[in-house]
């Protein structure tokens, strides 16, 4: 499972990594945090017509990746915020797919190089996402309404997976999976044009691929749980 704040966030994120999972034949799925309702400079654009816009690119990526399911979660873009309520929807979510890795987004703000601050819903959709695994998910007694009144048992999830480059431990081999991770990015046509998408995730993954010495790769932070 993966958990982002936005329609494009895992694509530009793992998608290599999710496309190599979903080849071989791994069971994966999607949650959107947010609605993507204000990633837009056209004037004549509204907000309902853009997150309407962006579900369906995130449908599209997900039919070229060949996730089972996306969950949309629907918080306001731009406003989320670390709470119990996205925590309780994030648990729902693992104890309806029950997924043994869990991929997130780095929950503390990265000030690594320069241009690039971070978008305040990547980090607390990373921390939500870090509390529906540990405790929330996993306990019976956490959001007891969950089992009680929608019959979701808890789940353990085995590992989580931060993306990003903050001190990553572990590198994942992506090269004969790049151009499905591309094709995927391109599905969001609203927010990168193809010429960029194929461009700027070939020049990253290059670059996390010197590490192991492979063309492509993608890095994460690493976390098996006991």
């Amino acid at each position: 499972m993966v958990v982002v704040a936005h329609a494009d966030d895992a694509e530009w994120g793992c998608s290599g990594t999710v496309a190599r999972w979903c080849a071989e034949g791994w069971d994966v799925a999607y949650v959107i945090c947010t609605d993507g309702s204000k990633g837009s400079d056209d004037p004549a654009m509204t907000s309902a017509e853009l997150a309407a816009i962006r579900e369906e690119e995130q449908r599209e990526a997900a039919r070229v990746l060949g996730l089972s399911q996306v969950f949309f979660l629907g918080f306001p873009d731009a406003y989320l915020e670390s709470t119990l309520q996205l925590r309780k929807d994030i648990s729902r979510a693992i104890r309806i797919h029950r997924p043994d890795v869990l991929v997130c987004m780095n929950p503390v703000r990265n000030l690594d190089g320069g241009g690039y601050i971070d978008h305040p819903d990547h980090f607390a959709s990373g921390d939500a996402a870090l509390g529906a695994v540990y405790p929330a998910a996993r306990d019976r007694l956490t959001f007891p309404e969950l089992l009680n009144e929608e019959g979701l048992e808890p789940h353990k999830v085995r590992e989580v997976w931060i993306m990003g480059r903050t001190e990553p431990d572990h590198v994942v081999d992506v090269t004969d999976h790049i151009e499905t991770a591309v094709a995927a990015l391109q599905a969001h046509r609203s927010q990168v044009d193809p010429e960029s998408a194929d461009r700027y995730l070939k020049e990253w993954r290059r670059r996390d691929g010197k590490r192991i010495g492979v063309e492509y790769a993608e890095v994460f932070k690493r976390f098996r749980l006991g």
